[in-house]
């Protein structure tokens, strides 16, 4: 049997954190509309809080799973861990060339 394998997810989670991190900005920017929706409830905002960051990081983990399965299954798993550390520091290095620009 192969190394990988859908069996074996402990091979999986290196590269779906990364890839999860990587689109952990990009995927929570559309959770406005649950924003809104949640202002308009009758929650404290604590629990608005709460519920908007464990929906955002739910669902940048549930891409970076899919993500990380698609990429690992096409190209191998190795790369799909290494383009998945590739993004999150491209995300980090944008984010860095952002904030010394606005100083």
């Amino acid at each position: 049997m192969a190394d990988w394998s859908l069996l074996n997810w402990s091979a999986l989670l290196p590269g779906t954190a990364l890839w999860a991190l990587a689109l952990y900005v990009p995927l929570s920017a559309p959770l406005a509309r649950l924003e809104q929706a949640l202002a308009e409830g009758g929650l404290t905002d604590d629990l608005q809080q709460a519920l908007l960051v464990t929906a955002s990081l739910l669902l940048a983990l549930v891409v970076g799973a899919i993500t990380n399965l698609g990429l690992g299954w096409a190209l191998g798993p190795g790369w799909s861990t290494s383009l998945g550390l590739m993004a999150a520091l491209y995300g980090l290095f944008w984010g860095l060339a952002a904030a010394s620009r606005e100083e």
